[in-house]
């Protein structure tokens, strides 16, 4: 990580922001990300100087990023070293932005809609109301 980078970390762990919990450097498809708040999709990249040379990718990994459902913030080292009140407003407000995510049920909880999972609920449901409407 580079300065910046634990700069701006030690304000984002442990659920410092508005409650939202970041991770650091994970990986999202072929990407790795600096940082990210799963439940409100919300990506944070900290840029040196070596990204003016690299705009042309850097565009092209957002534009897949927002494809996946994310939103991108980027920062430059210097305005998170500098400025650094002024980029956790930002953060804050891109928090506020993005909605939460809904949780997913836990195992045994729900149902998973997704193929023969689903279809499988159905028929439960419809064999236990068959078997309580007869006599």
């Amino acid at each position: 990580m580079t300065n910046a980078e634990r700069h701006l970390w030690k304000h984002l762990r442990q659920r410092q922001l508005a409650g939202c919990r970041f991770r650091r450097q994970m990986p999202i498809g072929f990407y790795i990300v600096d940082f990210i708040c799963l439940e409100r999709r919300l990506i944070v990249e900290i840029d040196g100087s070596q990204h003016q040379e690299q705009q042309v990718y850097d565009a092209r990994r957002d534009e897949w990023l927002v494809e996946q459902g994310f939103r991108v913030l980027r920062f430059w080292n210097n305005e998170v070293l500098s400025h650094t009140e002024g980029v956790l407003m930002r953060i804050l407000e891109g928090l506020q932005e993005m909605s939460p995510t809904p949780a997913l049920p836990r195992k045994g909880e729900g149902v998973v809609v997704r193929g023969w999972e689903y279809e499988l609920a159905v028929v439960q449901t419809w064999r236990c109301a068959y078997a309580q409407t007869r006599p």
